[in-house]
Formats: C-alpha cells, sequence, structure tokens
C-alpha cells in the first residue's frame, strides 16, 4: 500500500513459493481509503477469504497506521470487521519488502558489491520510491527476523558546502530537513530545483514541455541517464552519491554484515548509474569502518513484486492454510 499505488493480491503459499492467483493494482490517490479498494478487489473477483495481511508505506503502532504519503488511516480491526475477515494484519511497507526476500531468486537481484565470501549476520533494506523505506533483518544464527524502521525520517546530515546549502534550502522550504526529502521521487525534484537556484540557471524550455503531464522525476532521471541536459545530470549524480551514503548510514546502523538490499521503484531504473563505483564508494566511505563496508554485499531488487510477497509470506507462517 504505497503512496502512488497499491497492489493487491491472492496467493497460493507453498513454503517460500508463491502461486498468484489474483491480482490488482490500484492508483492509492483515487480512493479515500484502503478499505474501499479492498471492498472493491473483493467484489470485483467474487473472493472469499477469512485472512489478509497488508505492507503499508508508514509506521504501525497497535495494528493501525496513519499513511505517510496518503490522507489514510488504516485500522487493522476496523478493516477486519468491516470485510467480515477473522483476522487482519498489518506490516510497514519496508518489513513486508523483507519478507519478500525469502520468495525471491539469483536472477531476481543485480550485485553492486559482491563484499565478503562469507559475509554472515543481520541485513538491512533501503527503498527509495513515494517515500524512502528502511527496514532491518535480525539474524539469529539460523533465520532471518525482519523488522521495521522509520530511519527514512531521521535528520539529512551535510557533508560539503553544496550540501550545506541544499539542507538551507530545504529547510526553508520543509523546516524539518530527513533523508526522504532527497532520497524518494519527489527527492529527486527537490534537489533538482535546488540545483536551479544554487546554479542561477532556467529549466531548459524543451525540459518543462517533457514535464508536462509526466511525472517530473521520471523525466529528470531518464534524461540523467543520457546526459541529456547538464542540470539534470548533476541531479541524478547527487542523488546516487546521497543513497550511497544513507545505504551505508543504515547499514552501520544495525551491523548489517549480512547484506545491505537496495529496494523501491527508483533503484532499477538508474541500474546503469548504480553500476558505476559513485554509489558505492559513497556507501564504504566511513572512515575507521571503511574495510567493514567494503565486506557487505550489496544487491539492487529487480523484482518490484517483493513488497507484495513479503505479507502472503508472514501470514502464512502466522495462519496455517490460511487460504
Amino acid at each position: 500500500i504505497g503512496g502512488t499505488k497499491t497492489r493487491l493480491a491472492i496467493f497460493n503459499v507453498e513454503g517460500f513459493t508463491l502461486d498468484t492467483m489474483i491480482e490488482s493494482t490500484y492508483s492509492s490517490r483515487d480512493y479515500f481509503s484502503l478499505d474501499e479498494i479492498v471492498v472493491s478487489f473483493i467484489a470485483d473477483h467474487t473472493i472469499d477469504c477469512s485472512h489478509a495481511c497488508f505492507g503499508i508505506a508508514g509506521p504501525i503502532k497497535a495494528g493501525r497506521s496513519q499513511t505517510t504519503n496518503l490522507p489514510w488511516l488504516v485500522d487493522a480491526e476496523h478493516l477486519r470487521d468491516r470485510l467480515g475477515f477473522e483476522e487482519v494484519f498489518l506490516l510497514n511497507d519496508l518489513e513486508a519488502n523483507a519478507w519478500g526476500l525469502s520468495a525471491l531468486k539469483a536472477t531476481d537481484f543485480f550485485m553492486l558489491n559482491p563484499g565478503s565470501a562469507d559475509a554472515r549476520g543481520n541485513a538491512a533494506i533501503i527503498s527509495a520510491g513515494t517515500g524512502l523505506g528502511e527496514a532491518g533483518l535480525y539474524w539469529d544464527g539460523s533465520h532471518y527476523h525482519p523488522f521495521a524502521s522509520e530511519g527514512g525520517h531521521s535528520d539529512f546530515s551535510p557533508q560539503s558546502e553544496l550540501e550545506f546549502e541544499l539542507y538551507k534550502f530545504l529547510a526553508h522550504r520543509f523546516g524539518h530537513v530527513s533523508w526522504e526529502r532527497l532520497l524518494s521521487g519527489p527527492g529527486l525534484v527537490n534537489i533538482y530545483e535546488f540545483l536551479l537556484k544554487y546554479r542561477n540557471i532556467a529549466p531548459p524550455e524543451s525540459l518543462l514541455k517533457e514535464m508536462q503531464g509526466y511525472d517530473p522525476a521520471a523525466v529528470i532521471s531518464n534524461a540523467g541517464l543520457v546526459n541529456r541536459y547538464p542540470i539534470c545530470a548533476e541531479t541524478l549524480d547527487i542523488f546516487i552519491h546521497l543513497y550511497g551514503v544513507e545505504a551505508g548510514n543504515h547499514a552501520l546502523k544495525i551491523m548489517a554484515t549480512g547484506g545491505v538490499f537496495i529496494g523501491g521503484g527508483i533503484a532499477p531504473k538508474i541500474l546503469e548509474k548504480l553500476k558505476n563505483s559513485a554509489f558505492i564508494n559513497a556507501f564504504r566511505a566511513k572512515g575507521r569502518m571503511k574495510p567493514l563496508l567494503a565486506d557487505i554485499p550489496v544487491k539492487v531488487i529487480l523484482n518490484d513484486r517483493t513488497a507484495l510477497y513479503g505479507p502472503a509470506l508472514y501470514m502464512a507462517q502466522r495462519i496455517p492454510n490460511p487460504i
């Protein structure tokens, strides 16, 4: 359940293998609540369900979530009662992503940093999309246990003169400057708008025309990938550097020696740029901890269904034969 789209599915689960029975995608902002979407989904497919689990882009407290990038309050008990289900579970969307990792194959990843051959321990996942999500996976010696985090809303820390100016620009606009204000689709646009002011240049007319009726972040990143406009190339370079910085921060904070996974909708689209050294150099640049970071495997998740798999796997563990 994201700020841009909501994807619902019914799966048949056998171990870590999922067979998709039904799936539909909805534009989140076209609806007043998740209830509306789920009721429509059930009606459209004449589904007879007893249990459901949803990955929500926002913090979960006591079975409730005030979504970060949507004006929705999602309440598991309310959903359960309205839908007539026996039980409804809510997961943070990045916790859902973490659960979904076990359903993926080797071909669902692109390796950015191979790390140590015997890498073991906790793992981390960070995902830039409509917002910035972060989560962890605690390693108990034999199994991983995903857990949620709201680290994307922690304070952005500038490290250069340009980044200090970027911070001031965003502080004037938003007050609190979190990493999400930079590492997300809207964040990419924030960096672009800052550079226009900082460089004292006007946006190219042809670029403005491209943005009409399209997602500005996608237009900027696509132009940056092929160096069509210098302002877009610089925007994307800053975004990638900062993405590496915060991925390294996240890895250090939970001692993610078992690996870091880069999820979300943006990373696969800019993979050609992520492959160069800028991201990994920024990831490793942690002073005395550089050797530790160099030993951590870093992989980009290529399968955009990971967050959809996660709730199904979570529910399958909680409820025997849930469908």
